[in-house]
């Protein structure tokens, strides 16, 4: 009788978030938001509990949250990533000085403590890769003078989930400094030693897993991938961390098809992941973190729209492209729910997670808004400010060549 229950329910959320992407589809934009709200929905406090599924629900968010980071390292080589280290640092300390400190301030301007605000931190600062690429790709701007500049960020913020991650986890689980200390130096010498050994020996590995049968491919992959999140999980360095440095590791024809087998499998358990943190927020407890969560929205939206304007700017991208940068990089997702996920697990402070949600809610529906409209704007408002400088005769003839021949490449793509 259970397992009958069980089947109907989780067929029920299937289905359901099925039906949920199918709109999110004709409406084009993001499903995160309607996955939130269907695990509010099907949660404690929501229309329609399902108790009977929760657990399997639980393991299946986990194996989600695996392949999102696998599937993120799969889109970047070692050698990408250490080039972006020694290159873009800067826009990264800028990235995470405009758009961390804001979520830390916030939680302790609302007496949540110290490990909170490190958490809070973490939720404000990660952009939404997966959002952004998916925006930038429905915009056709892949190819735009400022998209590297863009995933430069991204890829500096993903790095930094493997520091970030074991650091958080360490200050849940309350250790003293000397374990902390102990899982960071872990984390980072795990970190450096597989970036080593995927730009020495990324091939042989590569050759390794490789396979023309996909179902062997699938098997080996996924096999290796959970292996070694299991084992990253053991040393309390994140299993999430350990999947992403997987992916890291592969490349060549590997990656590509590796990609192309686990991208539903991925979209699956990443749609179970958003419904199961959104099975464990009471949909009561939102409504009094809404203004807090719309006020972070607003200040974090407009911080990455600097960081992403500065960031473009220094790589000498026009200004209008430096708009479109900027607004591109707004959009959370994944990541903050997976940080403020763990600290929804600890159960350090109840008003978090609602507070994430509302927070991913809003800045997820207003991610590909900004990213579209901008630099429309920007360039509206300099129109108008225009007439009325001291060289308004003079300036506006051109105006308008030096600000659109920055932002195209040699193939004349904008």
């Amino acid at each position: 009788m259970h397992s009958a229950v069980f089947l109907i329910e989780f067929g029920a959320i299937i289905l359901g978030l099925g039906l949920l992407g199918r709109v999110a589809g004709r409406l084009k934009f993001s499903p995160i938001p309607l996955y939130l709200l269907a695990g509010l929905a099907f949660g404690e406090g929501g229309l329609l509990p399902l108790p009977a599924s929760e657990e399997f629900v639980a393991i299946g968010a986990e194996i989600g949250v695996i392949l999102l980071l696998l599937m993120l390292g799969l889109e970047y080589t070692a050698s990408d990533l250490v080039s972006n280290l020694k290159t873009q640092y800067p826009a990264g300390l800028v990235d995470f000085t405009l758009n961390a400190v804001p979520g830390a301030v916030a939680a302790l301007l609302m007496g949540w403590g110290p490990v909170a605000a490190v958490v809070l931190a973490g939720v404000t600062w990660i952009s939404s890769s997966g959002v952004i690429a998916k925006v930038m790709g429905d915009l056709g701007r892949l190819g735009n003078r400022e998209t590297p500049v863009i995933l430069s960020v991204l890829v500096l913020e993903d790095l930094a989930m493997a520091v970030f991650l074991p650091i958080v986890t360490a200050l849940l689980a309350g250790v003293s400094l000397a374990a902390g200390s102990a899982t960071l130096a872990i984390a980072l010498g795990v970190a450096g030693g597989v970036l080593f050994v995927a730009v020495r020996y990324g091939r042989l590995i590569s050759r390794f897993v490789s396979s023309d049968d996909p179902e062997k491919l699938l098997l080996v992959v996924l096999g290796l991938t959970l292996l070694v999140a299991g084992i990253a999980q053991q040393l309390q360095v994140s299993a999430a961390v350990g999947a992403f440095l997987v992916g890291i590791a592969l490349s060549g024809e590997v990656a590509e098809g590796t990609h192309t087998l686990l991208s539903p499998l991925r979209d699956l358990f990443a749609a179970v992941f958003f419904v199961f943190f959104g099975l464990h927020t009471d949909p009561a407890s939102i409504p009094p973190v809404l203004l807090p969560a719309l006020a972070l929205a607003v200040v974090t939206a407009l911080t990455k729209i600097a960081t992403g304007y500065w960031a473009a700017k220094r790589a000498g991208v026009g200004v209008k492209g430096r708009w479109r940068a900027g607004g591109t990089l707004v959009a959370r997702g994944e990541f903050s729910i997976v940080i403020a996920g763990l600290a929804v697990t600890a159960g350090i402070e109840p008003a978090l997670g609602p507070l994430a949600t509302a927070y991913v809610l809003i800045l997820v529906v207003m991610g590909p808004l900004t990213a579209r409209y901008t630099e429309p704007v920007a360039t509206w408002i300099s129109k108008r400010r225009g007439p009325e400088g001291p060289h308004a005769s003079t300036t506006p003839a051109p105006a308008k060549p030096q600000e659109t021949v920055p932002d195209q490449d040699p193939a004349g793509r904008t």
